[in-house]
């Protein structure tokens, strides 16, 4: 996955290794091509799936680049509530990345907006990770993708789906990047079947999902959540932590059979840092863009190395 020529301070962090996030494998691995490798190129454009008895839809990117007999990474992006697939990828610049990116539209739960499974307002019985996996199969076999490859990023409900996924289907799924993440306590139990790489964002000054938690609406605090994943990924338990900008606080955790990172914005609202305004309420950070970070921890993780 490459990524486009760095335009702003948080590019050039990340070229000059200030901002490098998780280590490169030291034997370069295998791609694992899917079934739909060779077959005739599916174009940029709006698409549906059936999951669970429902219509379910889908924005799909396939970059310039691509070629139908290489298989490329693939991102699935997960909107918050009350957003949409294409919302999303006007303001994450997800699409940048060299990668096959699908942003899937939840269904309509509590007044009436869109949202994913693990919320207490999302729509009763709908199974989204099984929708994930039917999303993934259709994907797979309709382009080149390299299975593993394929990885889940998304903003506040979306984002905390990306958790559910990792403790689903972490034989799918090769790392997460949740931004202003909603991390509701389900009740149940993760198990993954393999330590999954994590790269969390969260801005301090977050009012819509607080950085510090909310008890009442059953939000952990996000540290607690970043360090339940160094739990499970059986990670020293005091990360090392580095100033990036004037407004950026990186916490590494060491020792991990899987990377966790997390990414503090100092004041910053429920937004996608990089981003314009739209891309949710407070204060939105330019030191870096959030889609640059997240490709380049993505470029770093696969499912076998």
């Amino acid at each position: 996955m490459n990524l486009s020529r760095p335009k702003t301070l948080g590019a050039l962090l990340i070229a000059a290794g200030l901002l490098t996030i998780g280590l490169p494998s030291a034997t370069a691995a295998t791609d694992s091509r899917s079934t739909g490798c060779g077959k005739q190129a599916v174009s940029t454009g709006d698409y549906e799936v059936v999951s669970g008895g429902l219509t379910r839809t889908y924005r799909l990117h396939v970059p310039a680049k691509y070629n139908s007999s290489k298989a490329s990474p693939l991102i699935v992006v997960y909107h918050g509530r009350g957003k949409t697939g294409a919302q999303t990828e006007a303001f994450s610049d997800l699409s940048k990345l060299d990668a096959i990116v699908a942003y899937p539209n939840g269904v309509i739960g509590d007044e009436d907006k869109q949202a994913w499974q693990g919320a207490p307002y999302s729509a009763q019985g709908v199974d989204d990770v099984k929708f994930t996996a039917d999303l993934l199969d259709k994907l797979e076999g309709e382009l080149c993708v390299d299975t593993d490859a394929v990885y889940a990023t998304g903003k506040s409900n979306g984002a905390g789906f990306t958790g559910i996924l990792a403790c689903q289907m972490a034989d799918r799924i090769a790392a997460i990047a949740p931004v202003s993440g909603a991390f509701y306590i389900e009740g149940k139990r993760c198990a993954p079947s393999r330590p999954v790489p994590v790269l969390d964002i969260h801005g301090t000054g977050d009012t819509t999902i607080p950085y510090g938690g909310d008890g009442q609406r059953d939000l952990p605090s996000v540290q607690t959540w970043v360090r339940d994943w160094s739990v499970r990924d059986h990670c020293d338990q005091d990360p090392r932590m580095s100033q990036q900008g004037d407004d950026v606080l990186k916490f590494t955790h060491k020792g991990c059979k899987a990377d966790v990172v997390h990414v503090a914005v100092t004041d910053g609202g429920h937004s996608w840092p990089g981003s314009d305004s739209t891309s949710g309420p407070g204060y939105v950070t330019q030191t870096f863009e959030a889609h640059e970070l997240i490709g380049a921890f993505f470029t770093t993780h696969k499912l076998r190395h």
